[in-house]
């Protein structure tokens, strides 16, 4: 069942999938749908404890799928009592047969938990347009509920498309003198940019979190992950990100940062989300570098963050990174067409540690030899200072390779 989504080449940023325990009160399963014709998994089923609390966040794509309407509508209620996700098909520009394909699913997992279907979250990825196979559906998700429970790396790679490796994250707190447990998975690889969610991504803790507090937590960590992550600029139809608590480690309930234990909470959450969002990128479609950027001296968080993702975003600055060309005149231009506050005279722009212009101008003593030795690696620092305030920022993206193009190109076929 451990094969790769895809017979792509594994990323070369790509890390090891984390040692990821067994989260009291939440159970994985896998199975075959047949969503396409590969030899692999692609259907996720994971159940919860009665108790769960869940928060979400969604796309803001106006032509989102199913999936994402009813997971706004549900995750409002704060409860959840399993999560399906499909893999192969994002059933998203379907209409009416679309939903009809995610309701069945929810009433069919809802009748064998003796739940409501609002108490079942769906998600799916792959192809647009396609509306979802019921018949395949209702075999595959009979499959999976009867299938054998298995390990958190499985479902990362059952729910992947074009990602070449599973990408998982764990972290843990101590909450009310009990230590919590937070994992994550995620898949994302092409069609990821900030828009709130930018990939399906899922995070499981046996933590108890009351709903609301775990949405307000979910939110803020999202803002400075999720939302700071850009492979293409292309905002996917189903992005999602769910997180779970289902109580079982035993801590008093959670509901404010009043609580003990709540602001550790809070960073191991935001941590996991960092290390997902990063993993995504890494595996950007075609991707050779992972570029971190970094805005300090805007007007504001936000302005940095917005003059980030237009130096993230740009197709010049990232071809640039990818044949190696410390071209910064491609990164002032970015800066300029940000459309935020920046002052030609008080710019300053570095790579690695090394600064090519300062206060508007080149430095007469620029050296580009150790900048070139940077832009050689894997790992690669783009830093502008704007000079006129305290606001910062960092965007994580990668480079654009003509391998990107390859992927997609061929990506229906």
């Amino acid at each position: 069942m451990r094969s790769w989504p895809m017979d792509l080449q594994r990323s070369p940023l790509a890390l090891p999938f984390p040692a990821i325990p067994r989260i009291a009160g939440a159970t994985p399963r896998i199975a075959r749908a047949h969503y396409k014709d590969w030899d692999r998994c692609d259907l996720t089923f994971v159940e919860f404890a009665e108790g769960t609390s869940v928060a979400g966040v969604f796309t803001k794509n106006v032509c989102c799928s199913s999936e994402v309407e009813l997971g706004r509508e549900q995750v409002r209620l704060g409860r959840a009592l399993a999560l399906v996700v499909n893999a192969g098909n994002a059933n998203a520009f379907t209409g009416y047969r679309g939903r009809e394909a995610v309701e069945q699913i929810m009433a069919q997992v809802a009748h064998h938990l003796d739940c409501e279907p609002s108490d079942v979250f769906v998600s799916s990825t792959g192809v647009i347009g396609v509306p979802l196979p019921k018949e395949k559906a209702r075999a595959g998700v009979a499959a999976v509920l009867e299938a054998p429970e298995c390990t958190w790396e499985e479902v990362a790679l059952t729910i992947g498309t074009t990602d070449t490796f599973a990408k998982g994250a764990v972290s843990t707190a101590v909450v009310d003198g009990r230590t919590v447990t937070l994992a994550g998975i995620v898949k994302g690889s092409g069609m990821i940019a900030p828009d709130m969610a930018t990939m399906l991504g899922y995070v499981v803790t046996d933590a108890h979190v009351e709903p609301a507090f775990l949405q307000r937590l979910l939110n803020a960590a999202s803002e400075d992950t999720f939302n700071c992550i850009t492979v293409d600029s292309d905002t996917s139809t189903s992005d999602t990100v769910l997180a779970f608590a289902t109580g079982r480690a035993g801590n008093a309930p959670l509901a404010s940062f009043d609580d003990a234990g709540a602001d550790a909470f809070a960073a191991a959450l935001h941590d996991v989300c960092r290390q997902l969002a990063q993993l995504v990128v890494r595996d950007g479609e075609g991707a050779q570098k992972f570029i971190e950027v970094r805005v300090t001296g805007a007007t504001s968080d936000a302005s940095a963050r917005r003059i980030g993702l237009a130096v993230a975003n740009s197709p010049l600055v990232k071809t640039a990174i990818a044949g190696e060309d410390a071209n910064w005149g491609r990164v002032v231009m970015a800066v300029g067409k940000a459309g935020e506050p920046a002052d030609r005279d008080k710019l300053s722009i570095g790579f690695g540690g090394t600064w090519a212009a300062r206060d508007g101008q080149p430095l007469g003593d620029y050296d580009e030899a150790p900048v070139a030795a940077h832009l050689k690696g894997n790992e690669i620092q783009i830093e502008v200072d704007l000079g006129l305030g305290d606001g910062r920022a960092t965007v994580w993206t990668c480079d654009l390779t003509h391998g990107y193009i390859a992927i997609n190109a061929d990506y229906r076929s």
